[in-house]
Order: structure tokens, then C-alpha cells, then sequence
């Protein structure tokens, strides 16, 4: 079919045969509030993904969301992209008001804030529990690996891979921590 190629191109008015001629340079140019939406859906369903894994919530369970004071940016979002935010964060209904009271737990995408009611979705006492057990142990193993790398005899007669190590575990405790004091946090 080059040939028809070849006839539509001259038909436009175009001086030199097309196999000459140059390659289109394309100037897209990016629509940053597409861009700044998009974002915000990723920022949003990042969080809740997130924050259903810290809480043991099914992926696939639907749950309700409330925002009280949307953003232009959010507000305009949830209006043409509600169906994608449903499908790629399982929010559904999104509900520009108050959340009601109760546990929940708090996703933010920008300066949105979210409230997402756990009532009915799961143990909330149970969760709470399991969270401060498991924080109780991750705090006390990072004050233990910081009592030993604080012990000068330690990290001078140890092996600087054993001294290493004890940093690494110190590190890992200590950032687990900060995660389960966020995901009680979250509980309310």
C-alpha cells in the first residue's frame, strides 16, 4: 500500500515525494492537570493498598470512604474518575461529608484527607491488640540492639560483620515500629 501512502501525500500539497521526506517531530505537550490527577488516583490507591495491608483487610473487600473538606483537585477527581478510584482502590461509595463515628482509619492522597469506618470490617479490638503486641516486641528488640551497639566492648571486639548486622536488625526493628505505631494511628 505505499503507494496509496504515497498518493494521499502529494494530494496535501507537499512538494517532494514522501520517502524523502522528513520524520514528523512530534511536540506533545503534557497536560499537567491530567498529570497532577493521575497522581493524586496513584498517591490515593498507594495509601489505601497500604494501609489494608497493615490492618490484615482483603484487597478485594469494597469499603466505604469519607472525605469532609475535598480539595479542588480531589473534587473534580472523584466527580470524572470515581468508577477507576473504585476499581483500582475498592472505595466504594466515595462520600463528600462527615464519616460517622466510630473506628477507622485514615488514607491520604495530597492534602486529602480519607476516613475509612472499620466498624463491621474487622476486629477492632483484636487489631489493636495484635498491633500493640507486635510494637511492644519491636520496640524492645531495637532498645536491646541499641543497648549492645551503644557498649563500646561490643563494637570494638566484635566482627565488623556481626557490628553491621546489629545495625541493619537495629534499623529494620526501629522502621517496624514506626509502621505499627502508624498503623494504631490509623485505628484511632
Amino acid at each position: 500500500m505505499p503507494f496509496i501512502t504515497e498518493e494521499l501525500w502529494n494530494s496535501r500539497g507537499h512538494p517532494h515525494d514522501l520517502i524523502v521526506g522528513s520524520w514528523v517531530d512530534p511536540q506533545a505537550e503534557v497536560n499537567k492537570e491530567a498529570t497532577q490527577a493521575i497522581d493524586w488516583v496513584i498517591a490515593l490507591t498507594s495509601a489505601t493498598r497500604a494501609a489494608r495491608n497493615e490492618l490484615g483487610i482483603s484487597p478485594g473487600e469494597k469499603l466505604a470512604a469519607f472525605i469532609e473538606a475535598p480539595s479542588d483537585l480531589a473534587r473534580s477527581v472523584i466527580e470524572r474518575s470515581s468508577a477507576a478510584i473504585e476499581r483500582l482502590a475498592r472505595l466504594s461509595p466515595i462520600t463528600l461529608g462527615q464519616a460517622p463515628a466510630g473506628a477507622a482509619m485514615q488514607v491520604t492522597a495530597g492534602s486529602d484527607v480519607f476516613v475509612v469506618p472499620l466498624e463491621g470490617v474487622i476486629d477492632v479490638a483484636a487489631e489493636r491488640a495484635r498491633l500493640e503486641k507486635a510494637l511492644a516486641a519491636s520496640q524492645k528488640e531495637a532498645q536491646s540492639l541499641a543497648g549492645r551497639l551503644g557498649n563500646a566492648a561490643f563494637v570494638e571486639k566484635a566482627k565488623p560483620e556481626a557490628v553491621e548486622k546489629a545495625k541493619a536488625d537495629h534499623a529494620h526493628h526501629a522502621a517496624e515500629a514506626e509502621r505499627l505505631t502508624a498503623a494504631l494511628a490509623r485505628l484511632g
